[in-house]
């Protein structure tokens, strides 16, 4: 771990304007992870069919991934507030009028949903993660990733938990009003925070920093050539381009526990397939908030960030605690491996996303939008290889060829780290 760079510029406001902006945020996220079985429950009991529920899902991902490609060049050209707001009253938008089509028109209705929803969410992460450094200053953005990753973990946590509820009690008309109210709080939230989102007007910043010329700005209006932009500046720092790899990685290898864990708990429990399901996810969410809460504090008492070697030893740890629930251990040791897990998971999420926003703001918009493109498709990929790979192999055999290739590239960016230090050392 390092002393971060101190930004004096930006004092106590920005915090205090950031944890309102942190619960809007949760909300908001609240909204997201309601919607992602709600909309997949809604899409299945409107269509019957397994097929279009997957098509659904599987559009709703490639518009993620899409939309991470253009990304980047829209938080450098525009206000990144206004892209956040945006993004939240057009889902909002969405949903408000899947509830009010007829029913004969809402089974079309849903992917045009599942593109609105996949665009929104991946805008807002894009531009709220490469403003935080110019809301609260460089020198407080590990508190504020830690406040942030807090508030959407206890949003995560009360999405899938109450989403069974809402939809039994009030249907998924007003689950899906719930969602809307929740797009809409945020948005109204950060409309009225007095906060700056960028260190510089849109046109200075599309003119400037590595590999920018007479054209630049043109050149990178483009979807490819917002990717080819972010590369330029990530060739001149390896080192983010190797932590971008890696979560690239580690994504794939997440998509392997998120459909071998279904596949788990049947096999332990074919009667109550869901109770290893929660328990599982519970316990790493319990996990997950004591490794932000623990990093927020450090930071507040230390003023010091989290370094490479940091986030490629967590990455590591997290993926040999999947492997290790997937070999279905007695509870006891199952309830620490799935804490284990929560923790790297919760640290290795503040540790990244506090090092790609050293990146000057004039590249961080690319850096990000690269980024999420990477995560996406890292995710997507695994996706559908474990689909196919379960098949014909053990949930734990597929998981640890999974993550097992995360901890592979872990252990060697740690030693190229070393090495590296030792040279200049």
């Amino acid at each position: 771990m390092t002393v971060t760079d101190q930004d004096p510029g930006r004092t106590g406001s920005g915090m205090r304007h950031f944890r309102f902006l942190v619960v809007g945020n949760a909300v908001s996220a609240y909204g997201t992870y309601l919607d992602m079985i709600a909309l997949s429950l809604f899409a299945y009991s409107l269509t019957g069919s397994a097929t279009h529920t997957g098509l659904f899902m599987a559009l709703r991902l490639a518009t993620s991934v899409l939309t991470g490609f253009g990304a980047g060049s829209l938080v450098s050209r525009f206000d990144r507030k206004r892209i956040m707001v945006t993004s939240d009253v057009s889902q909002a938008f969405a949903l408000v009028v899947l509830v009010l089509a007829p029913t004969a028109a809402q089974a079309g209705l849903l992917y045009a949903v599942a593109v609105v929803t996949g665009a929104g969410a991946t805008l807002t992460s894009v531009a709220l993660r490469s403003s935080i450094p110019e809301i609260v200053g460089q020198d407080q953005r590990v508190r504020a990733n830690a406040l942030l990753a807090t508030g959407r973990s206890l949003a995560m946590v009360a999405g899938f938990a109450s989403a069974g509820v809402l939809i039994s009690t009030v249907g998924y008309t007003g689950a899906f009003l719930i969602d809307a109210g929740a797009f809409l709080f945020s948005a109204a939230v950060l409309a009225r925070l007095p906060i700056t989102t960028r260190s510089r007007q849109p046109a200075a910043a599309a003119g400037s920093g590595p590999g920018s010329g007479p054209g630049e700005a043109r050149r990178r209006d483009g979807l490819l050539a917002a990717q080819l932009t972010a590369l330029r500046y990530l060739r001149l720092t390896p080192v983010l381009l190797a932590l971008i790899s890696l979560r690239a990685a580690d994504a794939f290898g997440s998509a392997s526990h998120n459909v071998g864990l279904p596949v788990l708990s049947t096999m332990l429990d074919p009667q109550h397939p869901a109770a290893f399901m929660s328990q599982f996810w519970a316990t790493w969410a319990i996990g997950n908030i004591i490794a932000q809460r623990f990093v927020a504090r450090w930071a507040r008492r230390t003023g010091r960030t989290i370094n490479e070697r940091a986030f490629a030893a967590g990455a590591a740890l997290m993926s040999v605690a999947f492997i290790l629930t997937f070999t279905a251990p007695p509870l006891p040791l199952a309830i620490l491996v799935a804490t284990v897990a929560g923790v790297a998971d919760g640290f290795t999420e503040i540790a990244y996303t506090t090092r790609l926003q050293a990146t000057p703001d004039d590249q961080r918009g690319y850096v990000f939008g690269f980024s999420a493109t990477a995560e996406n498709l890292g995710f997507g990929v695994g996706m559908v290889a474990c689909s196919f790979l379960l098949e014909g192999f053990s949930p734990l055999t597929v998981v640890t060829l999974f993550h097992g290739l995360a901890v592979l590239l872990a252990l060697a960016m740690l030693a190229a780290l070393w090495a590296r230090r030792q040279a200049t050392a």
